[in-house]
């Protein structure tokens, strides 16, 4: 079916995604420059820390996305999202002025919130649009949506590494800003109207939906593990160069990116519900490789697999949910979204209380990361059972 969109709307939208993919990793992009002595010198925990701001507003503005839809329409959820990004990467950009201040973790953390609340706001709209416009074909849309919100994610390591060698990382924040400016205006072009009500408020959350929940709770966990924490593992535990580490981070996203366009294909062939199982399993092997790798080659392999196990299962569980509850499409999402950020959270601020009170290394916590592939495995079998 075609879409119910302008081609031009259509472009918006992917290139929406684009953006907040590369907003949304800038900051652990960043994660050398935040905990060096000659850069902001925060600690682990600190550095945990800086992302509870994050969650917290992007739960909030998920949870709520569905309501602000029914009085502003997707279109002004998407506004809202795109504006808290400008103000995050404005913030971020500012923040180098006051290394070696108090003030400048608060900002950090000011620009972290604005991004929660960017992310939360953004994705779910995002989602529910793309979803809306092709609903024959809801699967591939949402994957090639999430595909592009990967290219974003992978180029944010190698472009924080390029400017960090030109002595400017702040410059990559500061293009976000343009970037992200240009989206605005010709978002204020476009209807970006579906042709049925997704935020219908029909009801509570169907009791289906705690598996959903369940599932991407546990994926963020997972997902954040990696994307998070791989620089500062390899550079600190096995003392690679920040540019391997970045590498290997890099290797992550983009497998993640690269796993979403050839599982978008492979869907033609296999049915998405052997691919949604077959992920987690995937994902535990990896995070073992993770553990064991050495050097610079081990590492980048480890999380080359763990970015391709992780590539369709957050798109998937999404496009499944909307699939079979249509009318709860924005609840189901941004909803969806908001556990999502709930097993960020825990990955993103947790690591570094494990690591600090506890005494675990990175190798253990990467290697406790398959018990929760495992859980994610078996919580992803009754999901595809109604499929």
């Amino acid at each position: 079916m075609a879409p119910t969109a302008s081609r031009f709307e259509v472009a918006l939208l992917y290139l929406a995604g684009m953006a907040q993919g590369l907003a949304l990793v800038t900051f652990p992009a960043a994660s050398t420059i935040f905990a060096s002595p000659t850069g902001f010198d925060l600690s682990s925990t600190q550095y945990g820390a800086m992302f509870i701001p994050q969650v917290v507003l992007a739960i909030l503005a998920s949870a709520f996305g569905s309501r602000l839809a029914r009085r502003f329409a997707l279109r002004g959820v998407l506004l809202l999202g795109l504006c808290n990004d400008v103000a995050s990467m404005a913030l971020l950009a500012a923040s180098p002025l006051l290394i070696g201040t108090h003030a400048a973790f608060v900002v950090l953390c000011m620009a972290t919130a604005a991004l929660g609340l960017g992310f939360g706001a953004t994705v779910m709209a995002l989602n529910t649009l793309v979803e809306g416009f092709f609903p024959k074909t809801a699967d591939g849309a949402v994957l090639l949506l999430n595909a592009l919100l990967g290219v974003g994610t992978a180029l944010a390591p190698l472009l924080v590494a390029l400017f960090t060698g030109l002595g400017a990382w702040w410059a990559l924040p500061s293009l976000m800003v343009v970037l992200l400016a240009m989206l605005l205006l010709g978002m204020l072009w476009a209807p970006l109207r579906l042709p049925y009500n997704a935020a219908s408020p029909r009801g509570g959350l169907p009791p289906r939906f705690w598996l959903y929940a369940a599932a991407v709770l546990l994926y963020g966990v997972a997902e954040t593990l990696n994307g998070n924490w791989a620089t500062l593992y390899l550079s600190t535990q096995r003392k690679l160069p920040a540019q391997e580490a970045a590498l290997a981070l890099t290797a992550f996203w983009v497998m993640v990116t690269l796993g979403r366009v050839l599982i978008a294909l492979l869907d033609r062939v296999l049915p998405p519900r052997w691919i949604y199982l077959a992920l987690p399993i995937l994902l535990a092997v990896a995070f073992q490789i993770i553990a064991r790798a050495g050097g610079a080659t081990g590492g980048m392999i480890g999380f080359a697999a763990a970015g391709l196990a992780c590539s369709a299962f957050l798109p998937f569980s999404i496009s499944f949910a909307g699939a079979e509850f249509p009318r709860q499409a924005a609840t189901m999402s941004g909803a969806l979204i908001a556990f999502y950020q709930v097993g960020y959270g825990v990955a993103a601020f947790g690591v570094g209380p494990l690591r600090q009170l506890a005494g675990l290394d990175f190798s253990t916590l990467f290697s406790a990361g398959s018990l929760v592939a495992i859980a994610l495995a078996i919580v992803a079998v009754p999901v595809v059972r109604h499929r």
